[in-house]
């Protein structure tokens, strides 16, 4: 290596293996989260170094000197807040992770001697913590009391990377199945067992509510669903008919009193009916009988006229009332 700058050897060296061999070292972070890009490097031999996130540059750095302090150039207002470099070093700090921070990343490392920097690459994966996987089951079918069916395990969002495996439970033995769809056939003798699905990625992991064997193939135990069913539709019936019957007592209960109201109220209003009294001045008349009889001529000199007075009733301060039975006093006075 005649000609190569001693420098360019030692700045090699201190970078990892990646570096020469061209392979971006992969990444990984939780959105919300941080990551940090590593880098070791004696900056006595280096005069910048340039962050660039695919093609745009991020933060360009001028290493601190013996007459001047570093100097930190972050190049987008939006990742101010954002970039760090702990320990006074130059390993790029990235935080408050969102998905669209995923991709490559790489640092050029310059110096005076060298014509071209030296790069290193970085692959960043940004992820999001699983949420509880859930389980769909697929066609059940009972052979002979035998349940046949698959469940099968997926994410509502963010399946990127994500795999699955089962773990089939029992007081027996504990079996393990990877992938997200699982075939099942079990007879009724296992009806014990328990399925449970887990998700996982890179930075997390989650697992699915228990499938209990027993709620599949209802019935496999020689096909006893029918009577269930029977049994059920019977329930309902008898039910049903009980609530009716209660129904209706209830409204002819209700009807009942209502006629019972309805009668009191009207032997009430007939009592409460009153006639109007008679005026005790009101004209007497006698009934004249034979209306219609044809009356004889008068005579005058043979007819005798009598004029009847009924002196009106008169009641005096402090008196005993008058007996009914006690007759009124008459004057008659004879006019011929």
């Amino acid at each position: 290596m005649l000609g190569v700058p001693a420098c360019f050897i030692f700045l090699l060296c201190q970078l990892a293996g990646p570096a020469a061999s061209g392979i971006p070292k992969k990444l990984v972070g939780a959105i919300g989260g941080s990551v940090i890009f590593p880098l070791n490097l004696s900056v006595n031999l280096v005069d910048s170094i340039i962050w660039v996130f695919n093609s745009t540059t991020l933060v360009i750095i001028q290493p601190k000197t013996a007459d001047k302090n570093a100097l930190i150039i972050v190049t987008q207002k939006r990742n101010m807040e954002r970039v760090n470099f702990p320990h006074e070093g130059y390993s790029l700090k990235l935080s408050r992770l969102t998905k669209n921070d995923s991709g490559v990343y790489r640092v050029e490392i310059h110096n005076s001697t060298l014509q071209d920097p030296l790069t290193q690459e970085y692959e960043l994966h940004v992820y999001e913590y699983l949420s509880k996987p859930k389980v769909i089951i697929g066609l059940q079918e009972n052979k002979n009391g035998t349940c046949v069916t698959n469940l099968t395990c997926s994410m509502e969002h963010g399946e990127e990377d994500v795999t699955y495996s089962w773990k089939s439970l029992d007081q027996a033995t504990n079996e393990s199945h990877r992938g997200s769809i699982l075939p099942i056939s079990w007879r009724w003798e296992k009806s014990d067992m328990t399925f449970i699905c887990m998700a996982s990625n890179p930075i997390s992991s989650n697992s699915s509510n228990p499938i209990f064997a027993q709620n599949l193939c209802e019935g496999a135990a020689g096909g006893q669903t029918p009577y269930v069913i029977l049994y059920v539709l019977l329930s309902l019936f008898l039910l049903c008919s009980l609530t009716l019957v209660l129904i209706i007592l209830i409204i002819r209960r209700e009807r009942k009193k209502e006629i019972i109201e309805e009668k009191k109220e009207l032997d009430t209003h007939q009592e409460t009916l009153h006639f109007p009294p008679i005026s005790e001045e009101m004209p007497e008349y006698d009934t004249i009988s034979n209306f219609n009889r044809v009356i004889p001529e008068e005579n005058p000199a043979n007819t005798i006229y009598s004029i009847l007075h009924i002196p009106p009733k008169v009641t005096e301060p402090h008196s005993l009332p008058m007996s009914s039975d006690t007759p009124r006093s008459c004057t008659y006075n004879k006019v011929i």
